[in-house]
Parts: C-alpha cells; sequence; structure tokens
C-alpha cells in the first residue's frame, strides 16, 4: 500500500484520484492538491468514503510543494497540473526524495515550444537522490510509447516507421472548444509540424499536410500532421526508425474558428497592454472558452488512437497496428469526464501503479516505452481502455499517400 498526491484537479486530475480511490490495496492514502482549493474539494466530496484529502497549492511555487510533500510524505507524486509547472515539481520531488510522474513534457510559459531537454537534464540528480521519475504517461504521449515498445517487444527485430494516429469523432455541442487545456491545446497546434525522417527533423508549416485516415468503428477522417513530444524520446530509445509521424483530427468547424482567433491575434502568447494593463491574450481565450472539465455531459462518440508501424521480423516486412476506441458517453458514466481526459488520466494511475508496486523500477529519468510494457498493457483493459491489433495487414495512413 502507498501514498500519493495528485497534482492538479481539472478534468485528468479527477479521473486519476477517482480510478485510484477504487483501489486501497495499492493507493491506500490519496490527497488532491490545487490552486484551487474548491475544485479539489468537490471531486474528493463526489468521491465519498473519506478516500481522498484535499490541500490548495501553488505548483509553481517549490517551497510550497515541498511543505506539503513533507507534511503528506506521498510515496509518489502525480502531476497532472499545467507542463509549465513540470520542472518546479520536479524540484520539490528532488528536495525531498519522492518518486514523480506527469502526462506531459515541459513548456516554458513565454515560449510555445516543447521538449524533453529540460526534464531529461534531471536525470543525474534523479538517480543520486535515488528515485524515478516517469514522463509522459497520459495517453500520447504515454500509452503510444507503451504500444510501441509492446510491438518492438513482441513483434519487430526492428521497426522502421511509426505513424501515431490521433482521432476524437465526439461531439460536445460546442461551437467552438478544446478537450483539454485551451491554452496547452492551441500553442500545440498553431506551431510548425514536424515528423522524423533519414536521420532528421523535418519541419512543415502549422497544419500544412494533412490526408484522410479511416479510424476503426468511425471511419475516414482529416487528419493533420504535428509534432508531438513523443516523437522526440521513441527516436531516441528506437534508433532503427527511419520516420516517425504523429497525425490528429480536426473538423472544418474548428479549423474555421482557430484561423479566425490567429488571424485576429487571440491566439497569440505575446502581452498586449489593455487599460495600462498587460494580458496575454491566449490566456484571455482561455478564460472564455469552456472548461475541458465541465465538456462530459452529453458529450457522443468515440476516440481512437494508436500506433501504425512497419518493420522487420525474422528478416521478413511486417505491418502492426494497436489502437484504443474509447466512448465519451461510457467515460462520463463511469467518471464523470469525457473520453479525453478518461485516456490521459487512467494510464497515469496505471503508471502510478506500476512505480509503486514494483512492476517498472530504475533511479534517473524515464520515457515510459524504457520500462517493460507488459504488465501495463495487461491492466489497459481491467480500467477500461482496451486495445486492439492487426498484424500484417495494410496500415490505414497509408492508403492516402503524398
Amino acid at each position: 500500500m502507498s501514498r500519493v498526491l495528485i497534482i492538479g484537479a481539472g478534468g485528468v486530475g479527477n479521473v486519476v484520484a477517482r480510478k485510484a480511490a477504487r483501489l486501497p490495496e495499492v493507493f491506500s492514502d490519496i490527497m488532491l492538491a490545487s490552486r484551487t482549493l474548491e475544485k479539489c474539494e468537490q471531486i474528493a466530496r463526489d468521491i465519498g468514503g473519506d478516500r481522498v484529502k484535499t490541500a490548495k497549492v501553488d505548483a509553481d511555487n517549490v517551497p510550497e510543494l515541498v511543505n506539503l510533500i513533507n507534511k503528506f510524505k506521498p510515496d509518489m507524486v502525480v502531476n497532472v497540473a499545467l507542463p509549465y509547472q513540470d520542472l518546479t515539481i520536479m524540484d520539490a520531488c528532488l528536495e525531498t526524495r519522492t518518486h514523480y510522474l506527469d502526462t506531459a513534457n515541459y513548456e516554458p510559459r513565454d515560449v510555445a515550444k516543447f521538449e524533453y531537454s529540460w526534464q531529461w537534464a534531471y536525470h543525474d540528480r534523479f538517480r543520486d537522490a535515488g528515485i524515478m521519475a516517469i514522463l509522459g504517461c497520459g495517453f500520447d504521449p504515454g500509452v503510444t510509447g507503451v504500444f510501441t515498445a509492446y510491438a518492438a517487444k513482441h513483434y519487430f527485430d526492428e521497426i522502421h516507421t511509426l505513424d501515431i494516429v490521433d482521432c476524437n469523432a465526439g461531439d460536445h455541442g460546442k461551437a467552438f472548444a478544446t478537450n483539454f487545456n485551451p491554452e496547452i491545446n492551441i500553442r500545440e497546434i498553431t506551431q510548425n509540424g514536424r515528423y522524423w525522417e533519414d536521420g532528421k527533423w523535418v519541419e512543415t508549416r502549422p497544419l500544412e499536410i494533412h490526408r484522410q485516415i479511416d479510424y476503426p468503428g468511425i471511419g475516414e477522417r482529416e487528419s493533420y500532421l504535428l509534432y508531438h513530444e513523443e516523437l522526440e524520446s521513441l527516436v531516441k530509445n528506437f534508433p532503427s526508425l527511419k520516420r516517425a509521424r504523429f497525425w490528429m483530427t480536426f473538423g472544418k468547424q474548428y479549423i474555421t474558428y482557430l484561423n479566425v482567433l490567429q488571424d485576429v491575434g487571440m491566439t497569440s502568447i505575446k502581452p498586449v497592454n489593455f487599460k495600462g494593463v498587460d494580458i496575454v491574450p491566449l490566456e484571455f481565450l482561455k478564460a472564455v472558452l469552456p472548461e475541458p472539465s465541465s465538456l462530459g455531459e452529453g458529450y457522443k462518440g468515440q476516440t481512437s488512437i494508436g500506433c501504425q508501424i512497419k518493420g522487420v521480423k525474422d528478416g521478413k516486412k511486417r505491418t502492426y497496428y494497436v489502437w484504443n476506441n474509447s466512448d465519451h458517453a461510457e467515460a462520463y458514466r463511469d467518471v464523470k469526464a469525457q473520453a479525453v481526459s478518461f485516456t490521459t488520466g487512467v494510464p497515469a494511475m496505471i503508471g502510478a501503479m506500476m512505480g509503486l508496486t514494483g512492476k517498472w523500477t530504475g533511479k534517473g529519468v524515464f520515457n515510459v516505452e524504457e520500462f517493460d510494457p507488459d504488465p501495463f498493457m495487461k491492466k489497459l483493459p481491467e480500467f477500461g481502455l482496451p486495445w486492439h491489433e492487426r498484424i500484417d495487414e495494410p496500415l490505414p495512413v497509408e492508403k492516402y499517400c503524398i
């Protein structure tokens, strides 16, 4: 039995807390902490049974974090706050010698850029402190890395190409809303795209490359090439990769709204002066858009996220497609969350379980694909994320080649 501190009480924090609370044999004591105490208390009341303690903490403030960790004495901190806060929380874990897990890599507030270099730089300090940091343990990044490791372990001698495909075919009934933090989401998709090919990164304009991809149980959806953080760790940890890409679906209405918001400057992260006060347009936009955690009730449709892989096994060419489909309505019935929060929060809980039960061990900083994928894959369907696979069949991503 272990104690876990969950930092962040948004849609994902809600899922992690609810799922962990159902497993007292693993998570004997749970604390949910956030800058907004009321959110934590509401989740704790909904869970009931005094399973979840709550606290207020500023995740940008290392002394506050250290004080809370020293008071609660968790075995692991699960960081589902903002990516801006990864390093302060890691600093607090180092000072208190506490294991760490997150779902997204660090981003500086003033630059729309995300990469693992800042967190990888902590490896030696975590190793010397005798503690473990598990990076990117959501779905993408997260499960997609485990899927790739599972494929490499069981189906390939060498992986040559990897396409991560992410489709949200759900309908939340809003004119424009993002399924996770609007600020992070819009920063991510308005950056230049990048993909790995023949040993180097190839850069594209935002949403420049797109194609129809067929998703199981959903059908064909327009899918756009983005840069996504797990590509950086996967090409490092699977050096046989000759090409690695990430695709995500967006509807025409979403793209239209996004283009208008960009054109009028509302997606900018550069401060502007309004009546003597400096405001960041994207932060203001976030404040007026629907809160992602509020989208669950009435959300219809499915998500489909998976890995489409080509390589060789025993000297013969092989293809492999592994994926999960999740239903928004089912996720809401289970944990009062939409499927995007569900598919991020459940893997974070499983990753914490892997670390706390000794299935994943190490001293230092690790991405999920560096661990044994088998125990994690076994737990996915047990907690609501069943996965499916196709072997040696044509890959949907290659139907309309460019």
